[in-house]
């Protein structure tokens, strides 16, 4: 039975603001737990959007966090399909789209992410696409399934993880793509050049071609409908779909009209939070995408766009809103499926910010591991067709300590002897 004395808000009902509400109930919290999100749909998580949902090997009910009597089982008021146009803190309030002004005693803003648009002649034409949300992917899917059974042409702007992730998609099913992306090789802002080549190398036997170097600047049409993507260079691209995957932007626009303090763009935007996930109001929580966090690992200040932050992020902001005593400092993680490739990535290692990159086991047959040094420290690894590596790569970056690159790269070598 739920016991009034506190209400504790959630705005956002992706996969942090539902992890939040399910373990303020796991702690013992009988207060009220009111959930907010601006979709339709129950919350569900966003990876098989762009994987296992998307490519058909994962039916839609799959991708939801919990069944949906669920919430109704564990007292979880849910507000769906309403968007949260107002934040009083003095008053501590929120004010639904719809007119309803909820107090709190403790809010957790969970708002998440938005996909950036394309800026230039054409995104209103009929066959541009964003990835983002279960209906973007449900469109997405029809899409791919048509281009695929008529030989149709996917242009994709951008060469990420979600960009690559849809091309592997499309040409399952057997649609044409080609990738346009300024940087010189796939995933070069996250990988380098070093790694993102391995990736580059993957698509082309899979079919996909790539226009590096270039950026978007014109999508054409005739009757609404998309015609052909044009490039900087003058190059027309044939194009009956495209899809902008050119990154996201944490959604601040309730925090910045509040007066919460946000991070720097610099270092990534987002809802600035201490290592507790604390804003400049003590009563207010962030966590997952839009959350901007003091890692004490990393020691500076991080904003991660991944499955795994969402997924931890939430229950750590939950127990703080508790009054528990939470440092944040997980080693950030992601995954990728692209065809026959499977990886895990611990660890941040953003261009500029390291010095070697050692590789063990063979990179030609996609099966090995790759890790980013400074001063011979890791700060991040890659496991490729490599499995069960996780926990040993995150223990060596919490370590700290410096390793021997030359034994790093020898597979006979077991990761956790470097810890001994």
């Amino acid at each position: 039975m739920v016991d009034a004395h506190q209400t504790f808000v959630i705005v956002g009902a992706g996969l942090a603001g539902a992890k939040a509400a399910e373990t303020l109930r796991a702690e013992g919290f009988t207060g009220r737990v009111i959930l907010i999100g601006d979709e339709r749909d129950h919350p569900y998580e966003r990876p098989p959007l762009s994987k296992g949902f998307l490519n058909g090997s994962a039916e839609r009910d799959s991708v939801f966090v919990e069944p949906a009597a669920w919430y109704a089982e564990h007292d979880v008021e849910l507000h769906l399909g309403q968007p949260v146009v107002h934040l009083d803190r003095a008053a501590r309030t929120v004010g639904l789209g719809d007119g309803t002004v909820l107090q709190y005693d403790k809010l957790l803003l969970a708002t998440g992410a938005e996909p950036r648009r394309l800026d230039i002649p054409g995104t209103d034409l009929a066959g541009v696409h964003h990835l983002r949300r279960l209906a973007h992917a449900e469109r997405l899917k029809h899409v791919l399934t048509s281009l695929g059974r008529e030989n149709g042409h996917l242009v994709i702007a951008g060469a990420g993880w979600i960009g690559l992730e849809v091309a592997a998609a499309a040409r399952g099913y057997g649609a044409e793509v080609t990738v346009v992306e300024p940087e010189p090789t796939a995933l070069h802002g996250v990988l380098g050049p070093e790694i993102g080549s391995v990736f580059t190398d993957l698509h082309t036997e899979h079919g996909v071609r790539f226009h590096f170097g270039s950026r978007l600047t014109e999508i054409t049409g005739q009757d609404g409908m998309v015609l052909a993507a044009v490039t900087d260079d003058g190059t027309e691209h044939p194009a009956h779909d495209v899809l902008a995957a050119i990154g996201a932007a944490p959604r601040t626009a309730l925090a910045e009209a509040a007066g919460l303090v946000l991070a720097d763009r610099a270092q990534g935007g987002g809802i600035a939070v201490d290592a507790s996930l604390r804003t400049s109001d003590p009563d207010i929580f962030a966590a997952g995408d839009v959350a901007n966090a003091e890692n004490p690992l990393l020691g500076g200040r991080l904003r991660v766009e991944h499955w795994a932050n969402a997924l931890n992020g939430g229950p750590a902001a939950a127990r703080a809103m508790l009054g528990r005593q939470v440092s944040y400092d997980r080693v950030p993680y992601f995954f990728s499926d692209q065809y026959d490739l499977g990886m895990e990535f611990s660890g941040h290692a953003a261009p500029g910010t390291y010095d070697q990159v050692v590789c063990r086991g063979d990179v030609g047959k996609r099966q090995f591991i790759a890790f980013w040094l400074r001063e011979g420290r890791l700060l991040a690894g890659m496991n490729v067709n490599v499995w069960d590596v996780t926990e040993p790569v995150q223990n060596l970056i919490r370590d700290g300590r410096p390793v021997d690159p030359e034994a790093l790269s020898d597979p006979a070598v077991p990761l956790a002897s470097f810890l001994d």
